[in-house]
Parts: structure tokens; sequence; C-alpha cells
């Protein structure tokens, strides 16, 4: 029978390699599925109710998310809610830059502008802001409410 030397370590070490890949396909994957749709949303605007609000099948293209609380102001940016004369010059930088990124001048008209609207904004803000919109050349538009069910 073979004597050990002492003070020889005789643990065993298991390869780790394979454990830490493991676990980075794991961290991608779940970044992957996660709903990043929520995360833009402010949690201050309550949607008014509706029976035919329908989650859209695919998203949109090039979507420009617009809310607005029910004093009239719009929150376009992370800067917080801001006048609707500040939300125009955003909204020409994001007509300008879905054109040079496009490279198609008529670029705003395929985006869609989604407007998230507090269930107590008076209706002639919204129309103000539809009008502001198409007036800068935007065409398509989407209106986001809360389901109710029977």
């Amino acid at each position: 029978m073979p004597k050990l030397k002492s003070g020889v370590d005789v643990s065993a070490e298991g390869d780790m390699t394979a454990m830490i890949d493991m676990t980075f396909q794991l961290i991608a994957f779940f970044m992957i599925l996660i709903n990043f749709a929520d995360a833009e949303n402010n949690k201050e605007i309550k949607l008014p109710p509706s029976r035919l609000a329908i989650p859209p099948e695919t998203p949109p293209e090039s979507p420009v998310v617009l809310q607005m609380d029910k004093e009239g102001k719009v929150l376009y940016s992370a800067d917080g809610f801001e006048p609707m004369a500040l939300v125009r010059k955003r909204l020409v930088v994001k007509r300008d830059f879905l054109k040079r990124e496009k490279k198609n001048d008529d670029a705003a008209k395929d985006a869609t502008v989604i407007i998230r609207a507090d269930r107590d904004t008076p209706s002639k803000f919204v129309r103000e802001m539809l009008e502001m919109c198409q007036e800068l050349g935007f065409e398509k538009f989407a209106f986001r409410a809360a389901s109710i069910s029977d």
C-alpha cells in the first residue's frame, strides 16, 4: 500500500465553468422574458375604464408614448410632466430623428403615438395634443384604457 506524504492536500475541487456558464445563460434568458412595456408607464396616470380595451396583438413599430395628467401636462421623458410647448419641441426632435434613422421624410407617418391620458383629463387637452401631433406629421394614434371584465 502506497504511503501519502504528509502535508499534501488531497481535497477534490470541481470545475465551476459549467455552473458559471449555466448561470449566465439563465440571466440572459430572464432578461429576454422581462416585459419592459410597463416600465415606461407612469403609475400616477389612472386610465379610464373601458369594456372595449383590448391589448394590441403586436407592438407598434415606432412607438411614441405621451402620458397626460388631469392638468394637461404631458410626460414624454424621464424629466417629469411638462407643458405642451416643451413637449412640442421634444416631438420635433423625435420626428427629425425618425427621418434620419429611416432615411425617409415621411417616417413620422409610420410612428404610432400612444396616448395615455388620465381618466380626469379634460378632452380639450387630448384634442390639443392630437392636433399638435398632426401638425408635426404624426398620423397614427392609439389610446390606452383600463380594461374591465364583465
